[in-house]
């Protein structure tokens, strides 16, 4: 058997862990062609089951997105209400999230997924019935409820694909579930339009079907490693955290605050844009305002899936992209002060160029921050970091629609500003070289 050859590159990077040549053979097949092959076939499977996650988590959000100005028609309700139905399921998957990562930290992954997913669907349809009734009492509780089923879902699942995979895998698995995230953001749009043709609350209704598929693919297509050693108690599991916090606080607290930022631009701006889009000049709904808003998230789609596979586990050029993605964001942002009221291509056409920057800053935070901990503590510390990005989603329609009533160049002033700041802090305390992770 070949020998584990010694690593020639030390690591730098403080979140980095070392795992041997071996290991990482074996989570990717290793040498032998014969178990390479069934391996293979196996993990595609399981990336479909672990993308499917993410997915059905932004189908869950985004497809109502295209339905709010109807939902306020029909409701009789404000744009500060009809955003709410965003908000608070954000807030409340945000809160429970760290609750769910140190529950599949104690127990295992899919035993807090499975039931999340359950309470995720069942909670659509009755956020369905709420919709059929006019009740818009019975939707916000229903989205409230839903989004503590979506606290166990995604957060878990990055955790999970850090537990299945290792060294180049890991990255394009975490790659592919940021993708399937901004591939949801993009058939949302369009299917919540689709789907109002039929009735404008159809999407309520829908959900749960998409819901169901992803159930049964994390029941039978994913097989969770077992754990190596018994979880450690709540006192001695909270001090562990605290001293990963303190001692690499520095980053993770700036990639944290990142990765919200993005999801707060994200959503601010599809927001902005369902709201704009249907008056003067432009006068754009139904099918055609969904492939309108889901434009610049294709960006972010074969962006964030193209540098997932690129990446690997290399430091160096994470933080390159990181940087870059950045200086994207915060000069077409910047632009869109000057051009949000001329032409929509060239507006749409910056606003894609920041969702580019978007798709190369997310999936280099997903594979730092898996890669910052042992498997005993990472889904805790990925449910941190997606706690944060679940209320950068919930305050970007609420505060998008209080800055719209004020003035459209403040909207972009805003982010413009948030971005430049991200920025600066991400140049001077995001600095990974080297092999992050294993």
């Amino acid at each position: 058997m070949e020998k584990a050859k010694p690593k020639k590159l030390r690591i730098t990077f403080e979140s980095d862990i070392d795992y041997s040549a071996s290991k990482d053979k074996q989570a990717t097949g290793g040498d032998n062609p014969k178990a390479a092959e069934p391996r293979s076939k196996g993990v595609i499977w399981e990336f479909i089951a672990i993308a499917s996650v993410p997915l059905v988590l932004v189908l869950g959000n985004s497809m109502l997105v295209p339905i709010l100005p109807d939902m306020q028609e029909r409701l009789g309700i404000s744009k500060f209400q009809s955003s709410l139905v965003i908000t608070l399921f954000s807030v409340t998957a945000g809160l429970v999230i760290p609750i769910a990562g140190y529950l599949s930290d104690r127990f295992s992954r899919k035993a807090i997924m499975i039931p999340s997913l359950i309470i995720y669907g069942g909670a659509g349809i009755l956020a369905g019935f709420g919709a059929l009734w006019n009740s818009y009492t019975v939707i916000i509780i229903a989205r409230a409820i839903q989004g503590m089923g979506a606290a166990g879902t995604a957060p878990i699942a990055m955790a999970l694909a850090g537990d299945l995979y290792k060294a180049g895998m890991e990255s394009k698995a975490l790659g592919l579930t940021e993708a399937s995230n901004g591939a949801g953001k993009v058939v949302s749009p369009i299917l919540g339009s689709l789907l109002a043709l039929i009735v404008w609350y159809a999407a309520f209704f829908a959900f749960p079907f998409f819901c169901l598929l992803s159930l049964l693919a994390v029941m039978f297509l994913l097989k969770e490693p077992k754990k190596e050693q018994a979880p450690p108690k709540l006192g001695e599991y909270l001090r562990n955290i605290g001293a990963i916090l303190k001692q690499k606080g520095r980053w993770l607290i700036t990639s944290f605050f990142a990765g919200s930022m993005a999801l707060f631009v994200l959503f601010g701006v599809l927001f902005y844009l369902s709201d704009i889009l249907e008056v003067a000049p432009y006068h754009i709904d139904g099918v055609m305002k969904g492939l309108v808003l889901a434009v610049p998230l294709l960006g972010m789609v074969v962006t964030s899936y193209t540098t997932g596979s690129v990446i690997k586990k290399n430091g160096t050029l994470m933080r390159w992209l990181v940087n870059i993605g950045l200086v994207l964001m915060t000069v077409s942002l910047g632009l869109c002060i000057l051009f949000y009221n001329k032409s929509i291509y060239v507006f749409i056409g910056l606003l894609t160029l920041s969702s580019i920057g978007t798709g190369l800053l997310l999936p280099c935070l997903n594979t730092m921050i898996t890669g910052s901990v042992e498997r005993e503590q990472r889904g805790m510390i990925t449910s941190l970091y997606s706690s944060l990005r679940f209320l950068g989603v919930a305050f970007g329609p609420p505060l998008f629609g209080w800055m719209m009533d004020k003035s459209h160049q403040i909207v972009f002033i805003t982010v413009t500003s948030l971005s430049l700041l991200t920025l600066i802090l991400a140049f001077f305390f995001i600095k990974p070289q080297g092999k992050i992770g294993g």
